[in-house]
């Protein structure tokens, strides 16, 4: 037995899952990651969107009548608009810029199985998530995203699948979970 001298240290590993699906090693694009908090942030909110319209409507039904005419309110409700989604445009750019956050762009390896998924750096490095922590699933047009939350997700592009059965697999896995329909 070789002797262990300083900081040499051996780290027990949890054993692999042979039947897991592992991708290949990749990171989430800054750009992805705005767009996916962006239509994250619409689909929770598309009901405020009926302000606008409703003051809008209002406004117009006032000036047809000629009991208020009033023309600045359409120019108010547009640049808030465009002020609102500008806001979370810039909070979730801003998200990208940060030290804090530069762990959700670096490069991982999945290890996907019905237990949990595993994030890794490197073989001796990584995090584990349990599937109760995510909330929903969906299939993208390119890619499979699981939110754990609010504007937390984990992205995997069909590409990194190393197989077509690995797809297969994950889907039935999903499906299993009650994540995918």
């Amino acid at each position: 037995m070789a002797k262990m001298y300083g900081a040499q240290q051996r780290v027990q590993q949890a054993p692999s899952n042979p039947l897991a699906i592992k991708t290949k090693k990749f990171s989430l694009e800054k750009n992805k990651y705005i767009g996916l908090c962006m239509r994250q942030l619409f689909s929770n909110q598309w009901k405020w969107s009926f302000l606008p319209l409703a003051l809008i409507i209002g406004n117009v039904a006032l000036n047809l009548t000629a009991v208020y005419k009033n023309y600045w309110i359409y120019i108010f409700i547009v640049v808030g608009v465009i002020g609102y989604v500008l806001f979370w445009l810039i909070q979730f750019t801003g998200i990208t810029q940060l030290a804090q956050y530069k762990q959700l762009f670096d490069k991982y390896r999945y290890e996907i199985d019905s237990r949990q998924i595993f994030m890794k750096i490197s073989d001796k490095e990584g995090g584990m998530i349990k599937w109760d922590m995510i909330t929903s699933a969906y299939k993208d047009k390119d890619a499979y995203v699981f939110t754990m939350g609010k504007y937390q997700f984990i992205h995997l592009p069909f590409n990194v699948l190393t197989s077509d059965n690995d797809r297969k697999l994950l889907d039935k896995i999903l499906r299993d979970k009650g994540l995918l329909s």
